[in-house]
């Protein structure tokens, strides 16, 4: 933990991003076949399996990273404190859905947005661990349609390619053995992350590329994945 700790604190001291610290602690504590559950307030962390060979994680690189003035990220964090603020809370991690609701009166429509988000993305990703556990990959699927969807409309930090890789996804569908598909990292471009079926691989990467292009006139890359071990030395 100590680990992460200091790395969140380079960024926030020496890049000037006051990120949070998903990244750094899944660095220090990933584990091989497994994802991190991870309490941003206690910093507990619990490691769930994900060992069932019919699924894989497909990767889609839309190749676009829209320019922007840069302080996209900490003016999120700014509404999302005001939110806690007027909630006369220290942390969102402390409100419920109900709470946010009853509440929605004291801020802004985009204060309560950004907070909306927020904590229905708590409550996906304490679902989506438990799906995990379970292997119940068409609930998965569905939360991360969701957050994605809360993502491109509550925090707005999805864009035009983003979106459409999603939708290609549900185009296909489970029947074509796309579980569910999101968009990944910090936002404004990058890459998407799908729960597919591990026997269809090449016709979902075929698909996706081919219509993705076809969209966009953008040719994206694309490559399956498994949860893997933190960092480590490579002798």
């Amino acid at each position: 933990m100590d680990k992460a700790l200091l790395c969140q604190k380079a960024e926030h001291q020496f890049a000037g991003m006051p990120c949070g610290i998903m990244d750094q602690f899944i660095s220090v504590m990933g584990r091989k076949d497994h994802i991190l559950l991870l309490d941003c307030r206690s910093r507990e962390t619990s490691l769930v399996p994900m060992i069932d060979p019919s699924v894989a994680l497909l990767v889609t690189n839309t190749n676009v990273k829209h320019e922007l003035t840069g302080g996209e990220y900490a003016q999120r964090r700014a509404q999302c404190e005001e939110a806690a603020r007027l909630l006369g809370v220290k942390s969102l991690r402390d409100v419920t859905a109900d709470q946010l609701e009853r509440a929605k009166g004291k801020m802004s429509d985009l204060v309560y947005r950004r907070a909306r988000h927020v904590i229905g993305e708590i409550e996906r990703t304490t679902h989506a661990a438990e799906g995990v556990r379970n292997s119940n990959w068409p609930t998965v699927g569905q939360l991360m349609y969701a957050s994605h969807k809360s993502l491109r409309e509550d925090y707005e930090v999805s864009c035009p390619e983003l979106d459409a890789v999603v939708d290609i996804a549900l185009s296909i569908g489970a029947k074509g053995g796309v579980y569910g598909c999101r968009m990944t990292g910090g936002g404004f471009g990058g890459c998407t992350v799908a729960l597919i079926r591990a026997d269809s691989i090449t016709s979902i990467s075929n698909t996706i590329a081919a219509e993705y292009e076809k969209r966009t006139r953008i040719k994206p890359t694309l490559f399956t994945s498994r949860p893997a071990a933190g960092a480590t030395t490579i002798k």
